[in-house]
């Protein structure tokens, strides 16, 4: 989860200097470029922890079904 925090501390920083607005436009589009692949690197660790958990639950109590994610699917931290 540490690449979690740190993606999501670079993510928040690419856009506080894109709402300050003082960037050339190159600069900002290479910041939107930067951010949108921190996000969907942010949200590929959240979908995975995400299945984790659901799959923990349902091993737990047995009760919850997990419809929408295939175990095998489920990423695997190193």
């Amino acid at each position: 989860m540490a690449d979690f925090e740190k993606q999501l501390t670079a993510l928040e920083t690419v856009v506080e200097r894109l709402e300050r607005g003082d960037l050339s436009l190159e600069e900002s589009v290479r910041l939107f470029e930067e951010g949108v692949k921190l996000s969907d690197a942010c949200k590929k660790e959240l979908e995975a922890a995400e299945g984790k958990i659901q799959l923990l639950v349902e091993q737990r109590n047995g009760t919850m079904k997990v419809t929408d994610l295939d175990p095998e699917e489920v990423v695997e931290e190193d």
